[in-house]
């Protein structure tokens, strides 16, 4: 049975990489977009991310341009973006189709674990997806849910 951590993907410049690299830790998944609404949720995250992060949190942040062509650059120019308006540290990763068939692996093993009461569709920018430590999907939250609303979540499956 596969799990997470069977998952390749590729980092911001194209080179593939394995998600067992973040085997123990806490992992927040995030499907992001520069020119979305919910783009100020990248304060947020950064600002989890360097709270929990020697605590064993990772935010890995993935592109995407499938919802309101809110993502319409390169994979720089959507890096360059967070880090220059943001001041992100947490790794981004290459620019991915979180639906239909051209969706990331990633995805279709995050929404089988976890289509919950949302359904199986991701259904816009900043859904994110909790991972445990042992590499279990344990929460899937919507684009609302904020980075703050989410951390008492965070901080209890850092302390198992």
């Amino acid at each position: 049975m596969m799990n997470i951590y069977d998952i390749e993907i590729k980092d911001a410049q194209q080179n593939p990489t394995s998600l067992a690299e973040y085997d123990g830790k806490v992992l927040l998944i995030v499907n992001t977009a520069s020119e979305c609404g919910f783009t100020p949720q990248f304060e947020g995250l950064e600002t989890l991310y360097k709270k929990h992060k020697d605590s064993g949190l990772e935010v890995l942040g993935f592109p995407c341009n499938q919802f309101g062509g809110q993502d319409p650059g390169t994979t720089d120019d959507s890096v360059k973006f967070c880090k220059t308006t943001y001041s992100i540290s947490f790794p981004m990763f290459d620019k991915i189709d979180v639906n239909g068939p051209n969706e990331s692996p990633l995805y279709s093993f995050l929404k089988k674990e976890k289509s919950g009461l949302m359904g199986k569709k991701i259904k816009w920018n900043f859904t994110k997806f909790l991972v445990d430590k042992k590499g279990n999907v344990v929460k899937r939250y919507g684009s609302t849910s904020t980075p703050e609303k989410i951390e008492k979540d965070i901080s209890k499956f850092l302390q198992q």
